[in-house]
């Protein structure tokens, strides 16, 4: 039977979540609303963690929301139910990690079916993932951070993210790590099919950056052996997101992770200069068209000027298609670097995207595919002729 901590001043709810949680339960106040887990914890004189909190909100919703997000945060092994209004809470809950709202007058039996799913839910949150995962322990020496970059919007970066993290973890499942720092409208859950439980701004904003295992727990894992830490839900956490947070992040991923592989936004606002701060490894993206090519130029002016053009860069010539009136050559001249890469264009790639299965995955016979491959044997051949470390000097 499941640990139930009930909030709230009201004794007939502690009453049925005590029938629902056979006994399995106690109860706190909640005038005035404990604000934070800790405090919550104090309250109870007991050091078991509940595996369910249940918090009245009807007094007051928003400190109960408030806590919710907190125990969302920073006990990942505790699921949060809210009692109140649900058409008035739903949404705000869904964003504050709450796993149901259940209306005041709810019944015993409602109350232990929820607890019981809930703490089921939790459970497999928690639980190691079935793929092998490194054990949260601390890397000799920092990962390197491979930051996908495109100066303009749909030139491929998620796709050319996703499977290269995918490909890289297929050998080396647990090592490998993806970030989807495009903050307002990241695609890479969509990319690779998955759900997660939390997303970017819960681990900035959390305790997690400092705790090593709390940290692994937060990401969300994919069948490949890739760890994820995907993008907010709403467009409007990136305002709550600043550089500072993203470097804090990734030094604490590089110190777990032999690789990071970063999917960033278009151009170069503050949260990819703040990731090229640690990038060891820029993988440049352009298109096979003049516009792409003229704004990958520029791109890579800036960085030269920044000192953030290292040696280590990769650049990928995406879409390469023969009959468009340009070749690589004219691309090179253009950003007056050599192509190092060309991804062709295929409409597999868009299908395997809409399927949310990496096509390394669904079709790795697929010209795409195989070059994907090619670039992770680059990185990992890398890994051995040379040590991790920045190269910042740009040829």
């Amino acid at each position: 039977m499941s640990n139930v901590l009930v909030v709230t001043d009201a004794s007939d709810l502690h009453g049925r979540a005590h029938d629902a949680a056979g006994g399995a339960c106690m109860a706190v106040p909640s005038h005035p609303m404990p604000v934070d887990p800790r405090h919550l914890l104090s309250l109870t004189g007991s050091t078991v963690v509940p595996d369910v909190v249940i918090v009245d909100a009807s007094r007051s919703a928003a400190e109960a929301l408030a806590l919710a997000a907190r125990i969302d945060r920073e006990l990942p092994a505790t699921g949060v139910v809210l009692v109140g209004d649900p058409v008035e809470l739903s949404v705000d809950a869904m964003r504050a990690g709450v796993r149901d709202v259940l209306r005041p007058g709810v019944e015993a039996d409602e109350l232990r079916a929820t607890i019981e799913r809930v703490a089921a839910a939790v459970g497999l949150r928690v639980a190691a993932p079935a793929a092998p995962v490194a054990q949260p322990t601390m890397l000799a020496a920092p990962g390197r951070v491979l930051s996908v970059l495109s100066p303009k919007g749909g030139a491929g970066k998620t796709t050319i993210s996703t499977n290269l993290a995918v490909a890289l973890a297929k050998g080396d499942p647990g090592s490998v790590v993806l970030v989807d720092l495009d903050l307002q409208f990241g695609d890479v859950a969509t990319a690779l099919g998955i759900d997660p439980d939390y997303t970017l701004d819960d681990v900035v904003r959390g305790t997690a950056l400092s705790d090593p295992i709390a940290l692994k727990s937060h990401l969300a894992q994919h069948a490949s052996g890739l760890s994820v830490l995907c993008a907010p839900e709403s467009p409007a956490a990136a305002e709550r997101i600043g550089p500072e947070q993203v470097s804090a992040l990734l030094v604490a991923l590089s110190h777990q992770f032999r690789h990071v592989v970063v999917d960033t936004p278009p151009g170069l606002d503050g949260t990819t200069l703040a990731a090229l701060d640690h990038t060891t490894d820029p993988l440049l993206l352009t298109t096979f068209d003049v516009p792409g090519a003229r704004g990958l130029a520029k791109e890579m002016a800036a960085l030269r000027e920044l000192g953030m053009l290292t040696h280590a860069r990769q650049v990928v010539l995406n879409f390469a298609n023969p009959g468009s009136g340009l070749s690589v050559r004219d691309v090179e001249a253009t950003i007056q670097s050599k192509v190092d890469l060309t991804i062709p264009h295929s409409k597999a790639a868009t299908a395997a995207m809409n399927m949310g299965e990496p096509i390394v995955l669904r079709r790795p016979r697929d010209p795409i595919a195989r070059q994907m491959g090619r670039l992770a044997a680059y990185y990992r051949a890398a890994d051995q002729r040379r040590a991790s470390g920045r190269h910042r000097a740009a040829a």
